[in-house]
């Protein structure tokens, strides 16, 4: 990265004493029209101020009348133009994608240097042949990444190289852009993932937001193609063309880094793309189109506008005095190698009409996801693809489990008596957790959890709380490790703070027979040691044609000869903090009232030990009623939260740790009755009642 000097803010070898030429550089442009209209607009700049001589420029659709220097000569294409003798210096290409490469290497052979915009080429074979024969030349190529001409990214190096922002969780970059019928329909190209077998990669990660993409990997640690180790791609579409226009890329960097670029061309309005660096003790974020930065940490928010490099600018200083490229092609490596994930993946899945309102008419209709903007977010904060997220027009993650149960005409109160052709129904899908970022303790749960009727009553990974999973066991402090997710509360800091004490629950055996799901799982600490290890019982059987109801037994139990100690917030001085065991997270239903037989509020249920607590609201798909029933030996007093996020756990740890040993492993367990529509008491134990008589 080129750092600034602290007289002239510009880069050190820019500082220097210009070399003199005999002439000043000669360049070329290539497609005078879309973008090459600005370079077009700059070279006239650069020209007036001595700095270079447009001497030619090359397009099958000449400029219009007065948009050239007199002295420049038009030529149809760069081959009629370098065999016309005119030996131009440097060669700018604002070409369609699937010229870059071609073009590039004509250019090189001729001996000039090349400024080619993004996205640089159309596969890694491309990039290889147009980096070996610039290398073999001696001649320079900038790619047109302009953002990466920002004086605020050395400041951003500097905010993580100081430890300003505590330890990087991650670099995630968000874009939210909205394009039209027209805009796909501008060109041949436009749209497209190949034309006639010829690769062109056009999409919102490889060109419309590429910025996005590649700026994030540049601040992420990430240029050359080595600094990759993986790329996922979830790749969608919601415009008739062949490449994606709503996509999650998940990207991990030699260094050890995760980056996310969540992005969509189908938001409902336009916004200011950004990149962020998440920091344990705060993060910045970048917004590349106006070169600003906003800095939050602990003690609040600073802005800051920084100024830019023009790369063209940069790749003349770096012909005349060896400055270093600022977007050079080497370093435009591990863009390729997204792109090359993008190129050789699946083709984007279409986003079923459903899920799309299309707005404006004929050429400025464009399409909108609905809720793109939360999806987004949530990506972003989570780690996570759209498919991971459960969008609903998402490719679905593959359960490990699936929880099903027949379903019962109403009328007939007998399970029993269902006939054996009676159809299935999916209450419940098990995920093992192996896609959950390790600062949310990657853990099985359930998700989602649908009421016979199909209501889905349980969230995952949502903006609020990121860690949260369905449902589970989750704990926060297991002799200091974090199994819950999230930040850890300590007495010391008497708050929540980031620590890297981060375990995960995996599942070593699994045994189904019929409605039970027995499996025997790991809990192990960020060293990989196993601390615990569990029973879990899951089993799930009707009540009603209206109800269901599902347990959970677990036991944890040392995974050594030495007791640990199971705690929580509460535990460790948090007032009525003292969640974690079992844990059930709701989806969003501002209706919800939550009550027990004596009691109904959050602040009269909360801490509670009551037999049975109820939670009943409309969700997305309709109304139900959840009943959580203690084990008739428990004493572990409810955890309950309304108002800030809707919640319900059963305290293993209330204020006291508990100790598991070999002698005394810790058993719990909890059933719910999972019912359609707003029920009341009375109806609530005569439910109760019904589950009893068909055990």
């Amino acid at each position: 990265m080129t750092h600034t000097s602290g007289a002239t803010g510009l880069p050190a070898a820019m500082d220097a004493p210009q070399q003199v030429h005999a002439r000043v550089p000669r360049v070329a442009l290539v497609g005078v029209h879309g973008y090459g209209e600005r370079h077009l607009a700059n070279l006239a700049r650069l020209q007036k101020g001595g700095a270079v001589e447009l001497v030619a420029v090359a397009d099958p659709h000449p400029p219009a009348p007065g948009a050239l220097p007199g002295s420049a000569s038009v030529f149809a294409s760069l081959a009629e133009l370098l065999a016309a003798g005119l030996a131009p210096d440097v060669v700018i290409l604002a070409t369609p994608i699937q010229t870059h490469a071609a073009l590039s290497l004509a250019a090189l052979a001729a001996g000039a240097d090349v400024y080619v915009e993004k996205p640089p080429v159309a596969s890694l074979a491309q990039f290889q042949e147009v980096l070996a024969a610039a290398e073999a030349a001696g001649r320079l190529v900038q790619v047109g990444f302009q953002s990466l001409g920002s004086q605020a990214l050395p400041a951003i190096k500097n905010l993580m190289d100081s430890g300003s922002l505590g330890t990087v969780l991650g670099v995630t970059a968000t874009g939210q852009w909205l394009r039209t019928k027209g805009y796909f329909g501008r060109s041949r190209w436009a749209g497209k993932r190949s034309i006639n077998g010829v690769d062109v990669v056009d999409g919102v990660c490889t060109n419309a937001l590429a910025h996005a993409v590649a700026t994030a990997l540049h601040i992420a640690g990430a240029h050359t193609l080595a600094d990759v180790v993986s790329v996922e791609t979830d790749l969608y579409r919601a415009h008739a063309t062949q490449s994606d226009d709503t996509s999650v890329l998940r990207i991990r960097t030699a260094a050890g880094r995760t980056l996310v670029c969540a992005l969509t061309l189908c938001a409902p309005e336009q916004e200011n793309p950004s990149v962020t660096v998440h920091g344990t003790e705060g993060q910045v974020t970048f917004y590349y189109t106006q070169d600003e930065l906003v800095i939050t940490a602990q003690d609040g928010e600073r802005r800051q506008v920084f100024g830019r490099f023009d790369l063209l600018e940069n790749l003349l200083s770096a012909r005349a005095n060896s400055t270093e490229l600022l977007s050079s092609l080497e370093h435009a490596g591990a863009f390729t190698a997204v792109l090359e994930s993008i190129r050789t993946a699946p083709d984007p899945q279409e986003i079923g009409s459903q899920y799309v309102t299309w707005e404006g008419d004929g050429d400025l209709a464009h399409p909108v996801v609905h809720g793109i903007s939360d999806l987004i977010k949530r990506s972003a904060l989570s780690l996570a693809t759209f498919s991971e997220l459960g969008a609903p027009w998402a490719r679905p993650l593959r359960p490990t489990h699936v929880l099903e149960l027949p379903a019962v005409p109403r009328g007939v109160s007998a399970i029993s008596t269902a006939p054996p052709e009676t159809k299935q129904l999916r209450v419940a899908e098990y995920l093992d957790g192996s896609h959950v970022r390790h600062t949310s303790s990657p853990r099985p749960y359930l998700h989602p959890v649908r009421t016979l009727a199909g209501t889905v009553v349980t969230d995952h990974q949502p903006a609020d709380h990121v860690w949260h999973l369905g449902v589970g066991v989750a704990l926060q402090d297991v002799d200091g490790i974090n199994f819950w997710g999230g930040r850890t509360y300590t007495r010391d800091a008497g708050a929540y703070v980031w620590r890297p004490d981060h375990g995960s629950i995996r599942r070593t055996s699994i045994h189904e027979d019929g409605a039970t799901l027995r499996e025997t799982l790991a809990w192990s600490g960020p060293d990989g040691a196993d601390v615990l290890h569990e029973d879990r019982l899951w089993s799930w059987r009707a009540v009603s044609p209206s109800a269901w109801q599902l347990t959970l037994d677990f036991t944890l139990s040392p995974a050594t000869e030495n007791a640990v100690h199971l705690g929580s917030p509460g535990t460790h001085g948090r007032h009525e903090g003292g969640y974690g065991g079992f844990f059930w997270r709701l989806p969003e239903n501002p209706d919800a009232t939550v009550w027990t037989e004596s009691a109904s509020g959050e602040e009269n249920v909360h801490g509670s030990t009551a037999p049975w607590l109820a939670w009943s609201g409309t969700f997305s798909e309709g109304s139900a009623t959840l009943v959580y029933v203690a084990a008739e030996e428990s004493t572990d007093p409810w955890f309950v939260r309304v108002s800030g996020y809707p919640g319900v756990g059963q305290s293993l740890a209330w204020e006291r740790p508990v100790i598991t040993s070999s002698e005394a492993p810790v058993h719990r367990s909890v059933s719910v009755v999972i019912a359609d529509g707003i029920l009341g008491t009375a109806e609530i134990q005569q439910v109760l009642s019904d589950r009893k008589e068909t055990r």
